[in-house]
């Protein structure tokens, strides 16, 4: 399961950097139609979990995604600012654009989230637990690396490998050489059965701006058409390995499915 982040992007504001609310929607769309392009090439579904402001203020990129067959999950309403009225705002708003119900959820820079708020909501599954350790964000050893269920709501962890629990996530993608990402997503899989991977819009374009942006360079390291082709190749090769794509909703009904034997 590949999952896009798509949010108005603020990430500037982390390093002390003012940036123009028009020039973060036209960074994250940027990047999104070169995701988009990049899925069509491959033949393959993914998840766009995707804030309300955005796409109140970017419509036609939402549907896009709808044409092409993708998922719309939310992202919360705004990326910087979250109350607990916004789950359900942000799913009204986001079927609204779309006309499809939207089931699944994830709290921006997966910070923790009541789940009881999120059944309340009418969600059915959310994927807000990165289930390792990151210094200054959170701390989440003692959650489950593998889906499981949590007040009637299906949690689904980002893919971290098995033991050591390192990280399959966009900052990892940037900055490991690719065979060390080809061996621990399959080691991940074989435990598993599924990965569980996301990224977002702005990692697609140019972030190697210190003036503008003010990222560090493990943050900018490989950006734009460099990441394109990484994802690209990355693709390409769990297609030769026989893996098998599909859109986060898909996955989740099967294991609803299944549980209910």
């Amino acid at each position: 399961m590949l999952s896009f982040d798509i949010e108005e992007f603020d990430m500037p504001f982390e390093y002390g950097k003012a940036l123009p609310f028009e020039e973060q929607l036209a960074i994250s769309t940027e990047g999104t139609l070169k995701i988009l392009n990049m899925l069509k090439n491959a033949g393959v579904k993914a998840t766009f979990y995707c804030t309300a402001n955005y796409a109140n203020n970017r419509p036609f990129i939402i549907k896009r995604m709808v044409d092409d067959g993708h998922e719309v999950a939310s992202h919360g309403y705004y990326h910087s600012d979250f109350k607990a009225e916004h789950l359900a705002q942000s799913k009204i708003a986001l079927e609204k654009i779309t006309g499809h119900p939207v089931l699944g959820y994830r709290m921006a820079r997966m910070m923790p989230v009541d789940e009881m708020e999120i059944s309340k909501a009418g969600y059915i599954y959310n994927s807000s637990i990165n289930p390792t350790w990151l210094p200054g964000r959170y701390n989440n050893f003692s959650k489950p690396r593998a889906c499981f269920y949590k007040a009637g709501v299906l949690q689904l962890p980002s893919s971290v490998s098995p033991v050591i629990r390192f990280p399959l996530f966009w900052l990892s993608f940037h900055n490991l050489p690719v065979w060390i990402l080809k061996w621990l997503s399959r080691s991940t899989y074989q435990k598993d059965g599924y990965l569980n991977l996301y990224f977002h819009p702005w990692e697609f374009t140019d972030l190697d701006q210190p003036e503008r942006f003010g990222f560090p360079g493990y943050v900018t390291r490989c950006t734009g058409d460099r990441f394109v082709d990484r994802i690209t190749r990355f693709i390409n090769w769990a297609k030769e390995n026989k893996y098998n794509f599909g859109r986060t909703d898909d996955f989740v009904n099967e294991v609803i499915q299944k549980s209910r034997k």
